[in-house]
């Protein structure tokens, strides 16, 4: 089945750019259209799109607080977001990784990585970008409100290989860099991912790395 694909953006030369690329493309159909965050919030309700393309800056409701709702407790259905940012050092995209989102992607990267950013997230890899990524926490990570600090002992419950997986998934590793890392399979990064995100109670890979630094288990800009 193809991926459904909610496009938001408050420029619709953008939206139809954006359009023209995916629906070129067999496995993707473009569902909807919104050009705020509140149209987006009614557009995922209806059209229960796999992934949202979300802009960040935009009148009404910006992409950060559509992305909290529609992440969030309570939301409507699996929708994951991708976020779009202009700038590839936004403070707003940490702030949208936070809320929810899955990744995120410069809007001027090539055709075929917006496409490539479309199957990864759907497949619910959930960590696009890595490098980029790993940049923008250890740039904000010191900025970043804490909220409720994590539960005392929660990393106690993982096992030492299961910690070893969380570090380098903070530090932007893909799976299959992560498996040449500790010279295992991709399936048994996977699962030990798996693992990690069910005992620390973390949604995805992007909530587990925003997780290590504020629990300390990575530093910003350590290695």
């Amino acid at each position: 089945m193809a991926i459904r694909v909610l496009l938001v953006d408050d420029q619709p030369l953008l939206r139809t750019g954006f359009r023209m690329i995916l629906e070129a493309e067999q496995d993707i159909a473009v569902v909807g259209e919104a050009g705020d965050g509140l149209q987006a919030l009614d557009q995922v309700r209806a059209l229960q799109p796999d992934v949202v393309l979300m802009d960040i800056r935009m009148p009404r409701m910006d992409g950060v607080e559509a992305t909290r709702q529609i992440t969030g407790p309570g939301r409507d259905g699996p929708a994951k977001v991708l976020v779009l940012t202009t700038f590839d050092l936004d403070e707003y995209v940490v702030e949208a990784l936070r809320a929810g989102a899955s990744g995120f992607l410069l809007k001027d990267a090539p055709a075929h990585e917006l496409v490539q950013a479309i199957r990864v997230v759907a497949a619910g890899e959930a960590m696009l970008a890595p490098s980029i990524t790993r940049r923008l926490l250890d740039k904000y990570a010191d900025q970043l409100p804490s909220g409720e600090e994590p539960v005392p002992g929660a990393l106690n419950t993982l096992t030492e290989r299961e910690v070893e997986v969380l570090k380098l998934v903070a530090r932007g590793l893909s799976n299959a860099e992560i498996a040449a890392d500790l010279f295992v399979s991709e399936t048994t990064v996977k699962t030990h991912v798996g693992h990690v995100l069910t005992k620390l109670g973390l949604r995805d890979r992007v909530q587990a790395a925003v997780y290590a630094y504020e629990s300390g288990l990575v530093r910003p800009g350590a290695q």
